[in-house]
């Protein structure tokens, strides 16, 4: 099979996204005064919702990120409240695409946690997660919350392993481990039935993620992957990652056949790190480079020339991490069809930046606005689990977006214990590699000892009043006789 190389001389074509333009917010509009993380880590390090915004943020002893109301901009406190529960850097944030005010982070302290943000956002600081999932042996990288079931989180650790919990018992019910190196990324196709992932080992895999066997694996040579992202029910998957030269560059593959990618081209000379966001209603893929001011925008297509460039956003400030609004979060009256959040660590600015079509008429555009994935759950986890794949439960943006979401969110009650999954107890002593390492065993240790000086004290109150109760008792019964 050969591989087809993209030109970027200009093809005129018929295309409605021809003109899309990227608009930044006024000033007024940004989130100015965050001090986001200098952290070096690969990830956006921003999740956006229709009603919040998290960030993370730069802090002293342990990890954490900061919350504000989508509709609270302008210059923030700087006593904002922090969600500040990790004993380690926070690496990935991600918010639940079914309930609102659920968040999970994962830190450099091998632990994942979910948060519940109350309604109105933060009002003071918060240290205590709704719950704390242990179950890898290093720090976790990366999280993804499954596109169609409502308790289903994946996370990949530097242990080399993926871990998928049900949020429904607190536990981890699938260790994936086939990967021979760090995780770099996981997209899942749209009903959630396959993963992609690509990795340090220079591979690129789908695989079928309850039983973890690996469908098809890609040993990229010429191409080493970096990103990885399905392209809707296309059946097709685009990585961005780095040629033999040392330049950056975008493939595409039939995730059906790996052997060679279908189309590849080189973008630029350029260092950065390059994000893929694909837009399945649109059919549109927008590139946005670590540290680059500009984001190119493409259409995919099913013939020749498959990926079509149509034009690219500029702007003089780097953008350090990119969080994406929701589609039910947009505002079609303007016919925005994409919104980043654009971090500027430089400036601690995150900066709106929306994706408009040009249109005339004020009505509302179906024509860009198909049906599209909505905030209900197609699945329980359970019903996952079992081996039942659905599609999304689909919404429209003209009528269905304001509709609130009835479900709630609970969490499991359950007692700390030993995790076990595929026979191999996931919190046995594992001897650290560093220092860093070596100092987050000693917190949880010391969290450890704490926790059971504080059962042993409140045991001892205890017994101490049963054995007053027991004299009572002795003293009384010879004087009733």
């Amino acid at each position: 099979m050969t591989v087809t190389k993209m030109s970027w001389r200009p093809t005129y074509r018929s295309s409605k996204f021809r003109n899309v333009y990227g608009k930044v917010a006024n000033r007024e509009h940004c989130f100015d005064g965050i001090p986001i993380t200098k952290n070096v880590h690969d990830n956006h390090f921003c999740a956006v919702n229709s009603k919040f915004l998290a960030v993370v943020t730069e802090s002293a002893g342990g990890g954490s990120f900061i919350v504000v109301p989508i509709s609270q901009y302008g210059r923030l406190d700087s006593h904002q409240p922090k969600v500040c529960g990790h004993q380690g850097n926070v690496l990935d944030i991600k918010w639940n695409p079914f309930f609102e005010n659920i968040i999970a982070s994962c830190s450099e302290d091998t632990s994942v946690r979910v948060w519940e943000i109350p309604e109105c956002g933060l009002r003071r600081n918060m240290t205590e997660a709704v719950m704390e999932l242990y179950g890898h042996s290093r720090r976790v990288g990366l999280i993804e919350w499954h596109p169609t079931t409502s308790g289903i989180l994946f996370s990949a650790g530097y242990d080399y392993k993926i871990l998928i919990w049900n949020l429904e018992v607190g536990e981890p019910v699938k260790m994936i481990d086939c990967h021979t190196d760090v995780i770099l990324s996981m997209s899942f196709n749209t009903d959630g039935s396959l993963l992609a992932t690509s990795c340090k080992d220079k591979k690129l895999r789908v695989i079928e993620p309850r039983s973890g066997r690996v469908l098809q694996q890609a040993s990229c040579k010429n191409h080493r992957v970096n990103r990885v992202v399905f392209l809707g029910n296309m059946k097709r998957l685009l990585t961005t990652g780095v040629s033999r030269w040392n330049t950056r560059q975008i493939a595409l593959w039939d995730q059906e056949d790996l052997a060679m990618p279908i189309v590849e081209e080189d973008i630029d000379g350029l260092s950065g790190l390059l994000f893929p966001f694909y837009d399945a209603d649109t059919h549109m893929l927008y590139l946005a480079g670590k540290g680059d001011g500009n984001i190119r925008y493409f259409e995919i297509t099913t013939e020749k020339p498959y990926v079509q460039y149509l034009t690219e956003f500029r702007s003089p400030a780097p953008q350090k991490g990119l969080g994406v609004m929701p589609k039910h979060g947009l505002d079609v009256a303007a016919c925005e069809v994409f919104r980043f959040y654009k971090l500027v660590t430089l400036k601690g600015l995150i900066e709106p930046i929306s994706m408009i079509v040009p249109r005339r008429s004020d009505t509302y555009q179906e024509d860009i606005y198909p049906m599209t994935a909505g905030i209900e759950p197609a699945l329980s986890a359970g019903e996952w689990l079992s081996g039942i794949n659905r599609d999304p439960v689909l919404m429209s943006l003209k009528e269905g977006y304001h509709k609130p979401n009835q479900l709630v969110f609970k969490a499991p009650v359950k007692e700390k214990k030993s995790v076990v999954v595929n026979g191999i107890d996931l919190l046995e002593n594992v001897p650290p590699r560093t220092e860093n390492e070596l100092l987050r065993m000693f917190f949880r240790q010391q969290d450890e000892l704490r926790r059971l000086k504080d059962e042993l004290t409140s045991k001892d109150v205890r017994i101490r009043q049963l054995e007053l109760e027991l004299n009572n008792l002795k003293n009384v019964s010879p004087n009733n006789v």
